[in-house]
């Protein structure tokens, strides 16, 4: 539907509770990897090759429109014989698919998302004859069940990206590759039938699940199997998005492909004239305002929890189609993210405990991290993120980049003992730390003020973290103040007095100049306005700031050089009071 402008941002209400974390939180258990195993060769044994033998269709019964517009660029380098994603080149022109490749190049491809970018060229006839050749190359390498090929989230993209493009794909007058082609599109489905459901209640699952249903839907004889991928649907997407319209994994790349991955699914039935089952739109109505939420005066959402920097483009196309996609939401009591506006401020704030780890490897330890913008310069930022970038055609960051970025020193934070509030495990996901996060938010006339609490470092120091954050109703100035407190005295194993930062991640084009008295630096953003940070601190301990060194990977992966404000002291007593403010000068 047509943009509209945008609602007022409707005014905060009072709002008091806390968020907790899934106890005994370990991800995947042996027992379900063990029984993922299992499954896995019962599907590459004879009994489920002759499960999905039938009769295959003469043709479908519609396409839908697939919400997502491909790279030319990719295309005319797929034209020119090189399937390029996520930093990996192969060459069409002897091409296998079962070569060994990085798994985001592995899952594209396999996935048929290059069909994306072939759909998008000018001339259609060449467009159709590489894509013909892909498909024909592909099928020749997969004619039996593979387990990396045929994975049930790969499986469900791959009979969406069929569906949606087959105008691409089954164009030809060659009457026996085009039987092929519907005849894997209609074995991917049956075995989908049986695997659609099995493995973690994660996006993958959903992938899976709407391939199903798309095919159910456009696959003629496919009424049972709609209707049991709707099903698998209904009871998902409610673990998946919460009552607020935030993502369970707390990433917004995960909330912005989930919600392109359901326009995509309800356009199946909208192929044939029909409405969609309303559990799409409903869904939808939430996702949409809940990421608008997060968005920065750029017009771009911030790397949260493992993933990348959204454009303003990405969002934009949302907002065109879903009816909401124009709205703001404020505050998120589920999904733990807040924000405060006033004049050209936007802050953006994480209030809630790290994803679970069945529903995110690839979380940050972030906790109590905000950013912040004036107009559209971002102020204060977080580094960055990974999740999301393949799209981009950005080469992959360094591994020590990519894993820096995942830490609590990657963020607009405190840091205590420059150790992580929540443990970051080898494979990516999150261990112990962060339990429990408290929140109060009031409205006054004066402005908004967020306080807000996190432990975790009360098991490791005996120290718990608060801090509370006060946008003036003007939006010139945001008052901060981060207190480090003494934990329950049964956490308390040793007591001793620790070192701590609080870093102030400037963004692209901020510069900062220290001030005399070494308390305080002036910043320029690239429009020209002039930003005063002060810094006190009311315990009596030692306190200090410096100007370092900073970095920001953009929506489009590029590595930008940034400085940051890390203001640095020890606790007295197992305490510290710091009060920080940022000032803009002028109008």
């Amino acid at each position: 539907m047509a943009r509209s402008s945008a609602p007022p941002d409707p005014a905060p209400q009072d709002e008091d509770g806390s968020l907790r974390r899934g106890a005994g939180d370990r991800g995947v258990s042996l027992v379900e990897r063990l029984a993922a195993g299992i499954t896995s060769r019962v599907y590459a044994s004879p009994l489920h090759s002759f499960r999905l033998r039938g009769r295959f269709p003469l043709k479908l019964l519609g396409v839908p429109a697939d919400p997502v517009p491909g790279d030319p660029h990719i295309g005319e380098r797929i034209i020119a014989g090189r399937l390029i994603h996520a930093g990996h080149t192969a060459m069409t022109r002897d091409i296998s698919f079962r070569e060994a490749t990085p798994p985001q190049w592995r899952d594209w491809a396999n996935g048929w998302e290059w069909l994306r970018d072939l759909a998008i060229l000018p001339d259609r006839a060449v467009a159709r004859r590489e894509a013909e050749n892909l498909v024909q190359r592909w099928l020749a390498s997969f004619t039996e069940y593979d387990s990396l090929a045929w994975r049930a989230d790969v499986t469900g993209t791959r009979l969406l990206m069929a569906l949606g493009h087959a105008p691409l794909i089954l164009a030809s007058s060659n009457q026996i590759y085009r039987s092929a082609v519907l005849s894997a599109m209609a074995t991917w489905a049956r075995h989908l039938d049986r695997a659609a459901r099995r493995g973690s209640e994660g996006l993958g699952q959903a992938r899976a699940l709407c391939g199903l249903y798309a095919a159910g839907t456009l696959i003629p004889g496919g009424e049972q199997r709609a209707a049991a991928a709707l099903a698998g649907l209904n009871h998902l997407l409610p673990i998946l998005v919460l009552p607020d319209g935030g993502m369970a994994s707390r990433a917004p790349v995960d909330a912005l492909a989930l919600a392109d991955l359901l326009l995509f699914t309800a356009a199946a039935p909208e192929a044939l004239g029909n409405r969609a089952p309303p559990l799409f739109a409903d869904t939808l109505a939430r996702l949409a305002p809940a990421l608008r939420g997060l968005m920065l005066g750029d017009g771009q959402i911030g790397a949260w929890h493992g993933g990348a920097v959204i454009g303003a483009d990405a969002i934009d196309r949302l907002a065109r189609k879903v009816p909401t996609g124009t709205e703001i939401r404020r505050g998120g009591r589920w999904s733990g993210y807040h924000r405060l506006s006033a004049g050209r401020s936007v802050v953006v704030i994480d209030a809630g405990p790290p994803p679970s780890a069945r529903l995110s490897n690839s979380g940050h330890a972030g906790t109590l991290a905000f950013e912040m913008s004036d107009g559209p310069d971002r102020l204060i930022t977080n580094c960055g993120g990974v999740r999301g970038l393949e799209r981009s055609g950005a080469q992959p960051l360094a591994p020590a980049l990519a894993a820096g970025l995942t830490t609590t020193a990657a963020h607009s934070t405190l840091v205590i003992a420059d150790t992580n509030s929540t443990r970051v495990r080898d494979d990516g996901t999150l261990g112990n730390g962060v339990e429990e996060v408290t929140l109060a938010l009031r409205s006054a006339a004066e402005g908004q003020l967020i306080e807000t609490s996190h432990n975790g470092y009360a098991r490791r120091f005996g120290l718990t973290v608060r801090r509370r954050l006060m946008l003036t109703a003007d939006g010139t100035e945001l008052a901060g103040e981060d207190l480090i407190e003494a934990a329950n005295v049964g956490l308390l194993r040793r007591r001793s007095e620790r070192g701590f930062d609080v870093r102030f991640h400037l963004g692209p084009g901020i510069s900062a100049t220290p001030t005399a008295d070494g308390l305080g630096a002036l910043m320029k953003t690239p429009a020209g306005r002039i930003w005063a940070f002060k810094l006190r601190r009311d315990d009596g301990g030692d306190c200090r700031l410096a100007i370092e060194p900073s970095v920001w990977v953009d929506a489009a992966g590029l590595v930008q050089r940034t400085q940051q404000l890390v203001v640095s002291g020890t606790t007295a007593k197992m305490a510290a009071d710091i009060h920080w403010s940022f000032k803009r000068a002028g109008k």
